[in-house]
């Protein structure tokens, strides 16, 4: 290491906003490093509490908590999109703290025409998309664009949330009424700003890459098929099925993607397989990602290692796969929300090859991701996903 790479007792500090699942695994990649994580959240005692040294308990564009926590920590990042970019801005240049990825990659990032507007400019293959500001502009923008289309709110999103798919006409007005309720600072009297609409993509099958950026240095780990239902990430499977060539042009896509974006640290970088080979860019995440969990045991380096060596400036690490990697989302099954209990854990810890990750969310709901199962082994992709669900299949909260 160089000189500005020592590491002291204790060691380089980093402040992250946010202390949810990502926080939690940000904390224990922190420890073999010699670092320490300082967290801001609003949630008392969230996931990441057990695993970092001190938590400020306040909303994650609280600017006094957000200065106090950049006068406490060598490096600032964000395991969320909720964090403020202007904020960001000021406490960094008032208290020289950096902030990784640059919050102007935040600001790209968390409204998604914006996104899309700049990566297109850039030459990133992308599906057809319109911004939409009222009902008629909608309408208009789906006579152009066809049926079925993908309705998304701008900004706050996730995990599905703020997606309604448009099958007809028909459609369209209930899907609109709802993405201006969920879109942030929305109302039905002044919806502008809070939509888009895209194409719907004849896909064969969905691709993540998380690219790295560092101190001078790129990379992009080996690309992932993922897996989704109801828009929700359910699977992860790497080597991803794909043909050689289309694996090999997801990951030049990805590598175009970083550099449109500002800042070191982890993207996750999701991506459609056209069912003609064809590689389009779906969104982008400024942060680790859910469909790179399988890097912890999957990868030499995970991508929550690889994020704090990047926020630090330190040297990356190796983004090799050690083997066939398919990781499993633990999801809610009840239907009402009630405090959580994982039962028939005994099911993974039994079997050959699996691990367990729990995020150790007190309270539970239909849908919630509360965890993950990984699988690594030799078998071919198919069969290691055949064997991982069935793992994961056997957990249950009732």
């Amino acid at each position: 290491m160089g000189p500005n790479m020592d590491v002291t007792a204790p060691g380089p500090t980093v402040g992250v906003v946010g202390g949810g699942q990502l926080g939690r695994m940000l904390g224990e990649a922190a420890a073999p490093l010699g670092m320490e994580l300082l967290i801001v959240d609003p949630t008392p005692n969230p996931p990441a509490a057990p695993v970092t040294r001190d938590q400020l308990v306040a909303d994650f564009d609280d600017r006094a908590a957000l200065r106090e926590l950049a006068e406490r920590v060598d490096y600032l990042t964000y395991e969320i999109e909720l964090a403020d970019p202007d904020i960001l801005d000021s406490v960094s240049e008032e208290t020289g703290t950096p902030v990784h990825p640059h919050p102007d990659t935040l600001r790209t990032i968390e409204d998604k025409l914006v996104q899309k507007r700049r990566l297109e400019d850039a030459g990133v293959p992308v599906p057809p998309f319109r911004g939409v500001d009222s009902l008629a502009d909608l309408r208009a923008a789906l006579d152009e664009l066809g049926y079925p289309a993908m309705l998304k709110a701008r900004k706050g999103g996730y995990d599905g949330r703020g997606n309604v798919p448009i099958d007809s006409p028909e459609d369209v007005t209930e899907a609109f009424e709802t993405i201006v309720e969920a879109a942030p600072g929305a109302t039905p009297e002044d919806p502008s700003g809070a939509a888009m609409v895209e194409g719907l993509v004849d896909f064969e099958r969905e691709l993540a890459v998380m690219g790295v950026k560092g101190d001078g240095e790129q990379d992009a780990f080996p690309v992932t098929e993922t897996i989704h239902r109801e828009e929700i990430l359910r699977e992860t499977v790497s080597p991803a099925r794909a043909e050689p060539a289309v694996r090999e042009r997801a990951r030049e896509v990805a590598l175009d993607v970083l550099d449109v974006l500002d800042g070191r640290g982890v993207f996750g970088i999701e991506l459609f397989e056209t069912t003609d080979g064809e590689i389009l860019l779906n969104e982008i995440a400024p942060r680790p990602h859910n469909s790179g969990h399988w890097t912890i045991e999957g990868c030499l380096t995970s991508q929550f290692e690889q994020h704090l060596r990047a926020v630090a400036g330190w040297p990356l690490g190796a983004t090799d796969r050690r083997s066939p990697t398919v990781t499993a989302n633990i999801l809610g099954d009840v239907e009402q929300r009630q405090a959580a209990t994982l039962r028939n854990v005994d099911s993974v810890l039994e079997a050959d090859g699996a691990s367990l990750h729990y995020y150790g969310k007190a309270e539970v709901y239909r849908l919630r991701k509360m965890g993950h199962v990984t699988a690594v082994g030799d078998d071919e992709p198919t069969a290691l996903l055949e064997r991982t669900r069935a793992i994961r299949d056997e957990l249950t909260f009732e």
